[in-house]
C-alpha cells in the first residue's frame, strides 16, 4: 500500500521458472562495527549474483544484517563508483512472497473436461531469479547462480520476518479503525481475542458466566466488522508464471498470525453470514464506468500514441481493464518469463489514460505474451480491496503459457469482480480446442484468499465477470473473397451467423452464461501490419472477429462496443467496450444499525436454543466407478431448529482430511437460516492421485463422513460402492503379467500380483510357459496405433487430446484387446524361449 516506507516484497523462482521451495539453513548471526554500523558476522551467509537492469547485468550482493535488534536486507551494487548500498527494514510491513505450485483439483465442478494433462518440467539450469518490489523501490530483478545457497538465504529471511513480526504484532492492530479493510498490508480482522466484545472461549463458558459477561458487554460499544464480502467457494489452484503487482501477496507465515481463535471465529462467521443475508438493508447501488480493452499486438513494440483507443470517450472511466495478447513472442519470454515489452507497453498505456482524471495501477499480471492491467481513478483506489492475480497455461502440452489466461480479481466497494484476459487456440478447424481451453481456464483458475482457512475462489464465484482477449473463434466460411464482399456490403449480421463463438454459445459448449453486446464493427483480424489492408500473404486468412469482450453478472449496461481501426501496429485491431456497472456501496450508518441488531439477537438466542438439522438421506452407493469419470449423488439438509446454524464436514479422529482423496462434498461447510434447505453434492472422482491404491486393492469405495453442527450433534453418512480397475495407475510390471484386459482379471489376482511384485516374490503359474511380456500390451497397442496412423500428424505430442476421446481410449484399453493383438499374445505365450527372445512382438 502506498505511503508506507520500507514496505517491500520478495518473490523467488527456481530454474524452471516455478516457485522455489525453501530448504533448511543455518541461522545468521550478524555483528556490528564501530559506532553501531551494520556488519555481517564472520561466517554469516550473503548472496552474490547480478542485477538485471535495462538489459544489462550488474554484479551485486544481498545480505541480511542486524542493528539494534532489528534486521535489514542490504543490497550492494559492486560495479558502481562509489559503491551503492540500499537498506530495507525487515519490519512488520516487510513481505516475503513465496509461492507454491499445486496441480489442478480433480473435483472441480467443471470436471472432467480439464483435469489432468501431461506435465513436462523443462529445466533451464539458470539458478534462481529473485524479484524485489514494493513502494520503497521499483521492481528489480536479480539472478543468483547457486540455487541451494539462494534458497537457504531466503529461508533465513522468512524466519527473521516471522520472528520480527511476532515481536511487533501488537503494533499492527489499529483498534480505532480496524473495521476498515487494510488490504494486503495487514490483517483483514484483528486476531486478538474479543474482537466483537466476546472472549475467545465464549462457547465453552457456563451459562451463568455467559450471562454475566453479556451484561457487562452491553454497556460497552461494539465496533462492527467490515461489510461482508461475497461468499467464497471451494475450487482448485494453480500458479504457473511470474505475477508482478503493486500489492504483493502475503506469505503463509504472515497469514498464520492473523487466523482467529476457533470459537471466536465461529461466532464472527455466523454474524458475517447474517449480515450478508441482510445486505439490501445497508447498501446502495451506484453506477461506475468501466473501460475494457483488448489487443493482440503480434509481438510488436508500441509505435504510436494509444489515446485513440484508451482516451476515446468524453468522460473518464473509473476503472480501466486492459488486456494484451502476443505481447512478446521471443524465446526469453516463453521459457524465462522475462520481457522488455512489458515495461514498454505499460508505459505506453499509462501515457494514454484519460486526461481528465488521475489513475493509479491496481494490478499487473503477465504470462508469456498475455498481460492484464487494471487501473483505478485515484479517488476510487481506496475502495478497492482483496486484489489477487492468477495465471493458467493451456498451450504446448496443455500447460505452457503461449496460450491460456491471466486474471485479476478484486472487490470494489462491496461488489466482487473477476477480469479474465485469454488467448485461446488458433486455426479455423480447432474450435473444439478453443472450447477446451475455455473449460481448462475455468476449471484451473482460482484465487487463494489471505485467510487460508477459507476456500478458494473460482472465476464464476464473483458478482461480475468480464472476459476479454483474442478468443480466436473464426468464421465457418472458407472463402475469404466471399467474406470480404459481405463486409464491403455491410452485411455484418449475416456474417455473424457463421461466427463460431456465437454458434458455440448457442450450443452451450463455451461461454454459455456470458453476454456479448451487438457487434457493429468489421472483423478485427487479419490485416497486413501497419496497414488497413486485409491479409495479402500466401495464406490469405479469412477475416474474423477474433478479439472479443463478454461479461457475466447483473447490473451491467454496455454503453459502447467498438474497434479502433486507426491503430495499425499489429495484424489485429484493438477492441474496447465501455460499461456502466451498478456497484454495491455500503451506507455505514445503516450497516452499523444492522450489525447492532444482529448482535442483540444473537445474545438473546444463543443460550435459549440449540441448532438442529434434518437430512434427506444418509446412505449413498456408487457402483462401477471408473478412472476419471465423475459420479454425483445429492441430498438435502434442512435447518429444523430455531436459530441460524453452521455445518461442516470434519475429519475423523485419526484422519487429517474429512474424506478420502477420491471423494468431495460440495459445499463442505456453510450456514443455514431456520427452515432453510441446501443441496449437498457428494462427488466421486478417481484421479491419478488415488487410482493406484484403488487398483491394488489397498483402498475401496468405502467411507464414513462426519457432518458436524456447531453447538449441536454430529451426523454420520455412509459411502459404499465398487471400483472398476484401470491399466492407468497399475504398475508396468503388473501389466506385463496380464495377457487379458485388466477388467477381465479377478480383483483378488490383481491384489496378489501387485503385492508380490512389491515384495519381489517370483510369480508362480500353473502354466510353466507363461512368462511376462517384454512390454505391457497397452503400451504396445498405443505405440502401434501411433506408428500406423500418426507419424505425419503435426504437433502430435504438443497438443493435448480432447477429454471425451481420452476417456474412450482408457475404456478401450481397460476392456478390450484387438483380435490381431490377442492372436499375437497367444502365439507368443506358447512360443519357445529362443523364439520369444528374438520376436519383435511383445
Amino acid at each position: 500500500p502506498e505511503g508506507r516506507p520500507g514496505e517491500c516484497a520478495l518473490a523467488q523462482w527456481g530454474p524452471d521458472g516455478s516457485d522455489a521451495s525453501p530448504a533448511p539453513v543455518a541461522r545468521l548471526v550478524p555483528s556490528f562495527g564501530p559506532g553501531g554500523a551494520m556488519e555481517p558476522a564472520a561466517g554469516s551467509r550473503s548472496l552474490s549474483g547480478v542485477e538485471v537492469t535495462a538489459g544489462k547485468k550488474v554484479k551485486c550482493e544481498l545480505s541480511l544484517v542486524q542493528r539494534h535488534g532489528e534486521y535489514e536486507l542490504v543490497i550492494r551494487s559492486r560495479e558502481k563508483e562509489p559503491p551503492v548500498q540500499e537498506n530495507i527494514p525487515v519490519n512488520n510491513r516487510f513481505k516475503y512472497v513465496q509461492g507454491t505450485q499445486q496441480l489442478p483439483d480433480p473435483l472441480s465442478s467443471s470436471l472432467p473436461e480439464a483435469e489432468e494433462t501431461l506435465l513436462i518440467d523443462i529445466a533451464t539450469n539458470t539458478g534462481c531469479k529473485i524479484r524485489l518490489q514494493g513502494d520503497c523501490t521499483a521492481e528489480r530483478l536479480f539472478e543468483f547462480p547457486d540455487e541451494e545457497q539462494c534458497v537457504g538465504f531466503f529461508t533465513e529471511v522468512l524466519r527473521v520476518q516471522k520472528a520480527q513480526t511476532k515481536v511487533s504484532f501488537p503494533d499492527l492492530v489499529d483498534h480505532a479503525s480496524w473495521h476498515q479493510v487494510k488490504g494486503l498490508s495487514g490483517p483483514a480482522e484483528p486476531p486478538a481475542a474479543g474482537i466483537l466484545g466476546f472472549e475467545d472461549n465464549f462457547s465453552a463458558m457456563s451459562l451463568e458466566k455467559k450471562r454475566n459477561l453479556h451484561n457487562q458487554q452491553m454497556s460497552a460499544r461494539r465496533e462492527p466488522p467490515p461489510p461482508p464480502l461475497p461468499p467464497n467457494r471451494p475450487c482448485l489452484r494453480e500458479k504457473e508464471a511470474v505475477v508482478s503487482k503493486d500489492q504483493p501477496k502475503v506469505s503463509n507465515t504472515m497469514r498464520m498470525l492473523f487466523v482467529p481463535n476457533t470459537q471466536t471465529g465461529q461466532r464472527e462467521g455466523l454474524i458475517k453470514h447474517i449480515i450478508a443475508k441482510r445486505e439490501k438493508e445497508y447498501v446502495n447501488i451506484q453506477n461506475f464506468r468501466f473501460f475494457v480493452g483488448t489487443w493482440n499486438v503480434n509481438g510488436q513494440s508500441p509505435d504510436g500514441n494509444l489515446e485513440p483507443w484508451l482516451n476515446c470517450d468524453p468522460e473518464p472511466p473509473d476503472i480501466y481493464c486492459i488486456g494484451f495478447q502476443e505481447l512478446d513472442l521471443s524465446t526469453e519470454a516463453f521459457f524465462y518469463f522475462e520481457s522488455t515489452k512489458e515495461q514498454e507497453w505499460l508505459t505506453a498505456v499509462e501515457r494514454a489514460l484519460h486526461v481528465k482524471a488521475k489513475y493509479k495501477k491496481v494490478q499487473l499480471v503477465r504470462l508469456v505474451g498475455m498481460m492484464l492491467l487494471i487501473f483505478a481513478r485515484k479517488d476510487q483506489f481506496g475502495h478497492i480491496q482483496d486484489v489477487m492475480a492468477e495465471t493458467v497455461g493451456t498451450g504446448i502440452m496443455g500447460k505452457m503459457g503461449n496460450k491460456g489466461g491471466v486474471a485479476v480479481r478484486f472487490v470494489f466497494h462491496n461488489t466482487s469482480f473477476c477480469i479474465v484476459n485469454s488467448h485461446l487456440a488458433a486455426h479455423v478447424e480447432d474450435f473444439e480446442r478453443r472450447n477446451q481451453d475455455y473449460k481448462d481456464i475455468c476449471a484451473r483458475m482460482s484465487f487463494q484468499t489471505p485467510d487460508q482457512s477459507q476456500p478458494q475462489l473460482t472465476i464464476m464465484k464473483h458478482d461480475v465477470v468480464i472476459w476479454l482477449g483474442d478468443l480466436n473463434y473464426r468464421l465457418c466460411l472458407p472463402d475469404a473473397n466471399e467474406v470480404k464482399a459481405l463486409i464491403s456490403n455491410n452485411e455484418l449480421q449475416q456474417l455473424l451467423t457463421y461466427d463460431q463463438l456465437n454458434i458455440q454459445r448457442t450450443q452451450k459448449t463455451a461461454f454459455a452464461d456470458f453476454t456479448e453486446g451487438e457487434i457493429k464493427f468489421i472483423p478485427t483480424y487479419k490485416f497486413d501490419s501497419k496497414t488497413d489492408r486485409w491479409d495479402s500473404s500466401g495464406k490469405c486468412r479469412v477475416p474474423a472477429w477474433c478479439d472479443r469482450i463478454l461479461w457475466r453478472g447483473g447490473s451491467v449496461n454496455q454503453l459502447q462496443y467498438r474497434s479502433h481501426m486507426e491503430l495499425k501496429t499489429s495484424d489485429h485491431k484493438p477492441v474496447s467496450s465501455l460499461f456502466l456497472i451498478g456497484v454495491k456501496v455500503v451506507d455505514e450508518r445503516r450497516y452499523r444499525k444492522v450489525f447492532e441488531d444482529i448482535v442483540r439477537m444473537m445474545d438473546r438466542m444463543e443460550n435459549e436454543f440449540l441448532p438442529s438439522l434434518e437430512l434427506s438421506r444418509r446412505e449413498f452407493s456408487f457402483e462401477n466407478v471408473k478412472f476419471r469419470q465423475l459420479r454425483k449423488e445429492k441430498f438435502q439438509i434442512t435447518n429444523n431448529g430455531q436459530v441460524t446454524c453452521h455445518f461442516s464436514f470434519i475429519p475423523k479422529l485419526t484422519d487429517s482430511q474429512y474424506c478420502k482423496p477420491w471423494l468431495r462434498a460440495e459445499p463442505c461447510e456453510g450456514y443455514l437460516e431456520p427452515n432453510e434447505t441446501v443441496d449437498i453434492s457428494l462427488d466421486v472422482y478417481v484421479s491419478k492421485d488415488s487410482v493406484t491404491l484403488l487398483n491394488s486393492g489397498e483402498d475401496k469405495i468405502e467411507e464414513i463422513l462426519v457432518l458436524h453442527l456447531d453447538r449441536g450433534k454430529d451426523y454420520f453418512l455412509t459411502i459404499s460402492g465398487s471400483y472398476l480397475p484401470s491399466c492407468f495407475g497399475t504398475s508396468l510390471e503388473a501389466l506385463c503379467w496380464m495377457k487379458r484386459p485388466i477388467r477381465e482379471v479377478p480383483i483378488t489376482k490383481l491384489i496378489d500380483l501387485e503385492k508380490s511384485l512389491l515384495e519381489m516374490v517370483p510369480q508362480d503359474s500353473e502354466d510353466s510357459g507363461d512368462r511376462p511380456l517384454h512390454v505391457p500390451k497397452e503400451i504396445w497397442i498405443l505405440v502401434d496405433h501411433l506408428f500406423k496412423n500418426a507419424c505425419h500428424q503435426e504437433d502430435l505430442f504438443q497438443t493435448p487430446g480432447m477429454q471425451d476421446e481420452l476417456q474412450d481410449i482408457i475404456e478401450c484399453l481397460d476392456t478390450t484387446i484387438p483380435e490381431t493383438i490377442r492372436i499375437l499374445l497367444e502365439f507368443w505365450s506358447g512360443a519357445s524361449p529362443h523364439l520369444s527372445a528374438s520376436s519383435s512382438h511383445p
